[in-house]
C-alpha cells in the first residue's frame, strides 16, 4: 500500500483532508493508498444526518470547535490532536469486502501492539468492548474510499460536551453517556502519540509518494464544496409527518414527509447509515405520490434497498415510515 505525503507539514482544516481523499481517488493511479492526519478540535457529522440532531452548536461556538459535514454516512464524531484521522483510498468497489479489509487492517495493527482489538457491529473497533475507532465510507467513480478516527488522548470534556446523541442511539449501544462508551489508546500502550503514527504507517504501507505542489490548489479547489453553507447545514423543507427508528446493524433513521390528502408529497432520510446508491434514485423518487399504507409502499419501493443503503431491507423501513403498524 502507498503512503501520501503532502510537499509540507503545515496543519490544515479538515476540509482540506476531505478534499484531499478525493485528490488521491481521481488522480492517482494506485491500486491502494492511505494518509493519517489531525486537525484542531472539529466536530464531523454524517452526509445524511442532522446537524441540529447531533451537534451542541452552542458549546461548540464557546468552545471554538470547527464543524463541518462528510460526504459519507455513518455518524458524528469528534477530533482533535488528540486523535489520529485515517484515509484510506482503494480501487475495489465491492462495499462489504473494502470495508472489511480496511477495518482488519487497523484492527490488527493494534494487536500486533499487543491491544486484544476486534471489529464489531458496523463500523467499529473495540478494546474491551468500548469503542476506540469509528469508520464510514463512500464511493467515487472508480474507487472507494474509507475514513476513520483512532481515539489516543482525545479531549472527552470537548467530546462529550458537543456531541449530543439520542439516549435511543446510546441505548442500541448499551451505554448510558459517550464517554462510557469509548476507550483511549493511551491507556493501553507506551507509546506516544508519533509513535504510534510510525508504527501504522510501516505496518500497513510499504511505499510512499509525496504529492507535487501544483497539487494543492487543486485540492484547495475541492475543499470549497465542504465549505459551503449549504453542504455544511442541508437543504431541510418542512414537513407534516415524522418517523424515527433504529434498525439493528443498518443504523438510526429519521423519516421525514409532507402529506397531502394521505399521499406522500414529498420525504426526506436522514440518519447515520450508510449510503451506497443515490438515495432520490433509489427510494425518494419511489416515495412520493404512494399513499402511507404498508400495500403501497411495499409495492411502489424496490425490492432491493441494500443496493441504496447498506444492509436495509424493505420491510424494515416500511415498518418505520408506517410506524411499526
Amino acid at each position: 500500500m502507498t503512503y501520501i505525503t503532502l510537499p509540507d507539514e503545515r496543519q490544515r482544516t479538515l476540509p482540506f483532508y476531505l478534499a484531499m481523499e478525493e485528490y488521491v481517488a481521481k488522480h492517482l493511479d494506485e491500486d491502494d493508498c492511505f494518509f493519517m492526519w489531525q486537525v484542531s478540535p472539529t466536530v464531523i457529522f454524517g452526509r445524511n444526518q442532522l446537524i441540529e440532531n447531533e451537534v451542541n452548536l452552542a458549546y461548540c461556538r464557546a468552545h471554538h470547535i470547527q464543524t463541518y459535514r462528510r460526504k459519507s454516512g455513518g455518524g458524528c464524531v469528534y477530533a482533535d490532536m488528540g486523535n489520529i484521522m485515517l484515509s484510506y483510498i482503494t480501487k475495489d468497489e465491492h462495499v462489504n469486502f473494502t470495508f472489511n479489509r480496511y477495518i482488519n487492517l487497523v484492527a490488527l495493527m493494534l494487536c500486533r501492539l499487543g491491544i486484544e482489538a476486534s471489529s464489531s457491529g458496523r463500523n467499529d473497533i473495540l478494546i474491551d468492548g468500548r469503542k476506540v475507532s469509528g469508520n464510514a465510507f463512500y464511493h467515487l467513480p472508480g474507487r472507494s474510499i474509507v475514513h476513520g478516527t483512532l481515539l489516543y488522548d482525545t479531549n472527552m470534556e470537548h467530546m462529550t460536551g458537543s456531541l449530543t446523541p439520542s439516549t435511543e442511539k446510546l441505548a442500541t449501544k448499551g451505554v448510558d453517556s459517550v464517554r462510557q462508551h469509548i476507550t483511549l489508546l493511551k491507556d493501553h500502550i507506551t507509546l506516544g502519540i508519533d509513535g504510534l503514527m510510525r508504527h501504522i504507517r510501516q505496518t500497513i504501507c510499504d511505499k510512499e509518494m509525496t504529492l507535487s505542489e501544483d497539487a494543492i490548489p487543486v485540492i484547495e479547489q475541492i475543499q470549497q464544496n465542504y465549505l459551503s453553507d449549504e453542504f455544511i447545514f442541508g437543504n431541510n423543507p418542512s414537513y407534516s409527518l415524522l418517523r424515527q427508528g433504529h434498525i439493528s446493524g443498518v443504523g438510526h433513521f429519521e423519516v421525514r414527509l409532507r402529506m397531502k390528502n394521505g399521499i406522500i408529497k414529498d420525504a426526506n432520510i436522514l440518519g447515520d447509515f450508510f449510503l451506497i446508491g443515490d438515495l432520490e434514485e433509489g427510494i425518494l423518487s419511489h416515495l412520493r405520490g404512494c399513499h402511507l399504507d404498508r400495500a403501497s409502499l411495499d409495492q411502489a419501493l424496490p425490492a432491493h434497498l441494500d443496493k441504496t443503503i447498506l444492509h436495509l431491507n424493505k420491510d424494515q423501513l416500511i415498518s418505520i415510515i408506517i410506524n411499526n403498524e
